[in-house]
């Protein structure tokens, strides 16, 4: 069983966590996992999120255990890491954000506000019947996928599948969309599928 205390003798830790010592790094990962999530759920407000950075930066302590100095602080190196994570996050998200303003702009005229409502329902309803003609596994996935946010990896998880079963699905949905959408005349079919995959 794991510490859930920093030890007084954190810097043998540290040691024994270069020398590839697993007991070493579970009990540093007890010790600072409640700190490191709450901190990082300070910037993030969520959890989840917060929990992936942790896990992220540990393997990452795990995987460059031997380049650690163990003369300097394990807690500032840690906390860097961290801080650094949270931040490229914080990136990603906004990122995110833009893009989906750039692909709004792209496939939506903005000039005429009544006309982009019905340009916006009429598309809404195309891509409806498109997944309708998804099989129900392909709809399953797809769903879980886009609308849960869910990773491949959690996807196959809960269905019991592989992960390169869940991608091969994931693809074969994208490509019968396109194919549904093309069929019905949509222009920018890869910039739309782009908008449903970011669940717009």
């Amino acid at each position: 069983m794991c510490a859930t205390n920093i030890p007084g003798n954190e810097r043998s830790l540290v040691i024994r966590l270069i020398a590839g010592d697993e007991e070493a790094f579970c009990e540093l990962y007890a010790a600072y996992k409640n700190r490191l999530i709450y901190f990082a759920m300070r910037f993030l407000k969520s959890r989840e999120y917060a929990e992936d950075i942790f896990q992220d930066a540990f393997t990452m302590i795990w995987e460059s255990r031997r380049f650690i100095n163990p003369d300097t602080s394990f807690s500032s190196y840690l906390y860097t890491i961290m801080r650094n994570r949270i931040l490229n996050h914080l990136r990603e998200l906004a990122s995110e954000d833009r893009l989906k303003e750039q692909i709004l702009s792209q496939a939506i005229d903005y000039s005429n506000e009544t006309n982009n409502k019905i340009i916006a329902n009429d598309l809404q309803r195309l891509i409806s019947h498109a997944l309708k003609q998804l099989t129900s596994r392909q709809r399953e996935i797809f769903e879980m996928s886009r609308e849960k946010q869910m990773s491949h990896k959690e996807i196959a998880k809960a269905l019991g599948i592989s992960v390169n079963t869940v991608q091969e699905h994931i693809s074969s949905s994208l490509r019968s969309l396109r194919m549904y959408l093309e069929k019905h005349s949509v222009t920018d079919t890869d910039l739309i599928l782009l908008l449903i995959c970011l669940n717009l």
